[in-house]
């Protein structure tokens, strides 16, 4: 029996820690999986800022949908539903809330930048003006 409870701990911590990666059916990922991910083709990167935020620097190909406007949502259904997404922020906050509102709108694979371009660009990797 005691076994079985060990088997079962050691199940879950593998389980947990494997979602623990995954919200709500949105991955988050760290700057350097960001970056090998948004390489590969057909990928839809978005930058959430205000264009202001944009314009200070951003990743290169990213294109800017600024989440607190108002035509957030139309200027998202030009993006292909069926192509996966990647978004990111200044922090986090808004692309997990951008992440979200995408899941809602039917997208199917959204991956999100964990801390943003503020953690992106803590690791040293490229932005574009």
């Amino acid at each position: 029996m005691k076994l079985k409870v060990i088997g079962l701990l050691f199940l879950f911590i593998g389980v947990t820690s494997c979602l623990k990666n995954q919200v709500d059916g949105v991955q988050v990922l760290d700057a350097t999986t960001f970056e090998k991910k948004m390489n590969q083709p057909e990928v839809q990167l978005v930058d959430v800022r205000t264009p202001e935020e944009f314009g200070q620097g951003h990743l290169e190909n990213a294109l800017n949908i600024d989440f607190m406007a108002d035509d957030f949502d139309a200027k998202a259904a030009t993006l292909d539903k069926e192509k996966p997404v990647m978004v990111y922020c200044k922090s986090g906050g808004r692309s997990a809330k951008a992440s979200a509102r995408l899941k809602a709108l039917g997208f199917k694979t959204i991956t999100d930048l964990e801390g943003g371009i503020i953690n992106w660009t803590k690791e040293q990797k490229p932005t574009v003006k």
